[in-house]
């Protein structure tokens, strides 16, 4: 083996280290409500992206937030961005705030900083002033050479210019939210020392609490780790009445979502992201999957969610950002079944399922309707899609519910169809496909093959049925008649002796088209003809007729084949 050191060494990096918390308690819990959610668009979103959003976009995204119902928008860094403190101002000034909404900015534990966003907010209703300073062992040490003592006095000073220009704009209801950057990088209990220092100049209490927001602005451990600081931390902190505990978390390791959902369940009570995810690096919280998973556990998300389709791609065109097709609930595939296995599964609870049921559908976490989106779009068709995905199509598209033993021979069809053509196979060409090898038209305007002219039928008194029908082959016409028990089975005798073949009904099924006085019906019928399968399929507004036509369409393929291999034998 090589000596030489490989660039991909795991042995640089250290395991996260755990919580000691042997008496944890969130794993036994529930979500039973949302939480209050923040949405970061306009702020940790937008700094995020490679051209920032413009006044005008801003206020677009401004508007979509309001429209899907957040009552907490952060809405930028005023105090470092001249674009986000002109949209402060607008928003102020033009009157776009809602009484029922608050706004939040952003601000560095600067003294000039604050001064500047508090200048912005000028003659807001309420606001949020949210404070924040780095506060890990990394950051301490490595980028600002502080001690503890060194950061809590900069949270301190930051916390008390907060308090005093509240005070001086008395005119406005005032909230104040404080993140200890970076805290999942922060010792546990340097994090609640910090909190409690700020608080202790804050003051809060249970009418007026205050936000301790505590990000995984690096998602750093796996989200029951992040779970367990939340358990500790809401354990430790003093004036627990007087906290809103709130999240905060990035997408570094895939698990964002689940790292908010487990901190819910340790205690947290408010959760910050964005739509769609969009954010630093990897991105934030996705805070549209987080709520449709809660809608999916039949809990409301008190978000507007019903439009999502538009939401998305409103979003996905103001971050200049496709949606991926495999995004959760979102994504262009994800209500979407080409597997044979999960088709048959849809197909048969779909039948099952009647409106105001509770949701149980094998593979569809949710009805995709509830989000705008159609039926059709579930199953779509290729070379690895089975019968109940081909019948599914059928349905949808003809209104035909085709016999398990169709499905299965049709499928075949349709398989070696994709693997021809190397591709999805769309509706309508499975419709297509389906008229060209099922369907064969016993009507007038055929060119080939017999056409049911006429019939007449005699019940006798035993319970036989005669039948005399008259068919027609190019300008022949030929009269049969046949006795039997029902109609269907008088004309296979009377076919069988007219053609000299030994004809047997192997499979039958109808269905009526649609239900009224114009209801039409389909019928599928499966002849052996000396030992050879055959199927025929007919559409009439009466029974009878429809299922004559099908038994007649069969021998007509019977024949068909027949002059295919005679033809095939000369050639050869």
């Amino acid at each position: 083996m090589s000596t030489t050191t490989s660039r991909f060494n795991h042995e640089k990096y250290q395991a996260f280290k755990p919580v000691n918390l042997p008496q944890r308690q969130w794993p036994n819990n529930m979500i039973d409500q949302a939480p209050a959610w923040c949405s970061v668009d306009l702020r940790d979103g937008n700094q995020a992206l490679i051209e920032p959003l413009s006044v005008e976009q801003k206020m677009m995204m401004f508007k979509l937030l309001l429209k899907v119902g957040f009552k907490e928008i952060e809405v930028g860094f005023p105090s470092a961005s001249q674009a986000d403190y002109d949209f402060v101002r607008e928003l102020i000034n033009g009157g776009h705030i809602p009484d029922d909404v608050t706004i939040a900015v952003l601000t560095p534990a600067r003294e000039s900083f604050i001064k500047r966003s508090f200048q912005a907010l000028k003659g807001v209703k309420k606001a949020l002033v949210h404070l924040y300073n780095s506060t890990s062992k990394v950051q301490r040490e490595q980028v600002f050479r502080l001690n503890k003592e060194g950061i809590t006095k900069i949270a301190v000073d930051a916390a008390k210019v907060i308090k005093q220009c509240a005070i001086e704009q008395a005119q406005t209801q005032w909230r104040f939210q404080y993140s200890p950057e970076s805290f999942t990088g922060t010792e546990l209990d340097y994090a609640v020392e910090i909190c409690n220092a700020v608080n202790d100049v804050w003051q809060p209490n249970a009418e007026n609490p205050v936000i301790l927001n505590l990000p995984s602005t690096v998602e750093m451990s796996m989200p029951n780790v992040y779970a367990d600081q939340i358990e500790w931390f809401a354990q430790h902190i003093a004036r627990r009445d007087a906290v809103i505990i709130s999240v905060h978390a990035h997408n570094d390791r895939g698990c964002a979502i689940a790292a908010a959902e487990m901190a819910c369940l340790a205690g947290a009570q408010r959760v910050e992201g964005t739509l769609l995810g969009n954010g630093e690096r990897t991105g934030n919280m996705d805070i549209i999957t987080m709520a449709m998973n809660l809608y999916s556990q039949g809990i409301d998300p008190q978000l507007d969610l019903s439009d999502i389709q538009v939401i998305s791609r409103q979003v996905s065109q103001l971050i200049q950002m496709p949606v991926h097709p495999r995004h959760p609930y979102i994504g262009e595939l994800v209500f979407t079944a080409f597997s044979g296995s999960h088709q048959d599964a849809i197909n048969k609870c779909m039948k099952v399922y009647q409106e105001g049921d509770k949701w149980e559908v094998a593979y569809l976490p949710i009805d995709p309707t509830d989000l705008g989106r159609s039926y059709q779009e579930v199953i779509r068709i290729n070379s690895q899609s089975g019968k109940g995905g081909v019948a599914y199509i059928l349905e949808q598209a003809l209104s035909i519910q085709i016999p398990r033993w169709l499905q299965v021979e049709f499928s075949q069809h349709v398989q070696q169809y994709a693997e021809i053509i190397g591709r999805e196979v769309s509706a309508d060409e499975v419709v297509e496909l389906f008229k060209n090898k099922c369907m064969h038209p016993s009507d007038s305007t055929s060119n080939h093959g017999w056409q049911l002219m006429s019939y007449e039928i005699n019940q006798q008194v035993d319970q036989q049925e005669t039948i005399i029908v008259n068919i027609m082959n190019d300008s022949h016409e030929s009269q049969l008649s046949g006795q039997g028990v029902g109609a269907l089975d008088a004309f296979t005798q009377a076919l069988g002796k007219h053609f000299e073949r030994q004809i047997n009904i192997v499979e039958y099924s109808e269905h009526a088209m649609q239900s009224g006085s114009d209801a039409g019906a389909m019928s599928f019928i499966r002849l052996e003809v000396d030992g050879q399968s055959y199927t025929g399929i007919a559409e009439n507004k009466d029974v009878i007729s429809a299922s004559l036509n099908a038994l007649l369409n069969a021998v007509n393929v019977h024949f068909s084949a027949l002059e295919q291999s005679i033809m095939e034998k000369k050639v050869s």
